[in-house]
């Protein structure tokens, strides 16, 4: 699938797994496994890949100081020095603080044309990747505020 940057890669999609699940590996968590970790807004956006409503999540407007993580597994996903006001209702960085810690897949919801970002580590829905972000990278992560918790500094 097409990335930002233009590239191809094969997505590694979490879905329903079998028996035998670890509770050492998300990736082989059940369905019924995360929804006893999850909350209800967590899990519609992490697992269903929904959305949160703008300027409602509690991350949109903080400018604490911290490491945000994968709601879903705990994976270092964004720093806060990489986190901008970028005016959208969600939070929004200019890059995470590992390029391996988050995927991107073509999303073609909605009739839209847009760039997925999942934690690589479990497949939880983030949010989306623009290309209208500040120099001098150009890009902004916007990212549903359930989908992350941040850890202070």
């Amino acid at each position: 699938m097409a990335t930002h940057t233009g590239q191809t890669e094969q997505p590694e999609m979490i879905t329903e797994v079998g028996t035998g699940m670890s509770d050492e590996d998300p990736a082989e968590w059940s369905d019924a496994q995360w929804r006893e970790r999850l909350d209800p807004d967590a899990y519609r956006i992490l697992r269903e890949k929904g959305t949160e409503r703008a300027f409602t999540g509690r991350y949109w407007d903080t400018t604490t100081p911290g490491t945000y993580q994968c709601a879903g597994c705990g994976t270092e996903l964004f720093r806060s020095e990489a986190k901008f006001n970028s005016h959208c209702g969600w939070p929004s960085f200019t890059q995470p603080s590992d390029e391996a810690a988050v995927l991107e897949h073509q999303d073609l919801s909605y009739g839209m044309s847009r760039v997925e970002t999942v934690c690589a580590k479990c497949g939880g829905h983030l949010g989306h990747v623009f290309t209208d972000g500040p120099a001098p990278g150009g890009l902004r992560y916007c990212i549903n505020s359930a989908s992350i918790d941040l850890v202070e500094d």
